[in-house]
């Protein structure tokens, strides 16, 4: 399998990724309080949005790279 296929397959699965959660959720801790032997800390959750719009191109560029090596080896 050749690296034009591992790209296209690689994106393909990338835009069912960005069609399936459409963000990426992830968490920080911060120190709010940090007095002698108190230590009071927060949580925040963080969310990337990931539009749909970058599923659909990698959903055709990964179509297109399929395509175009299909032309090649015929």
């Amino acid at each position: 399998m050749n690296s034009m296929k591992l790209l296209a397959i690689f994106l393909i699965l990338l835009a069912i990724v960005a069609f399936t959660y459409q963000g990426i959720s992830y968490r920080t801790r911060e120190s709010v309080v940090d007095l002698g032997p108190l230590h009071v800390s927060t949580e925040k959750s963080h969310t990337l949005p990931l539009p749909p719009v970058v599923g659909a191109i990698a959903l055709l560029g990964g179509i297109g790279l399929l395509v175009v090596e299909g032309k090649k080896t015929v």
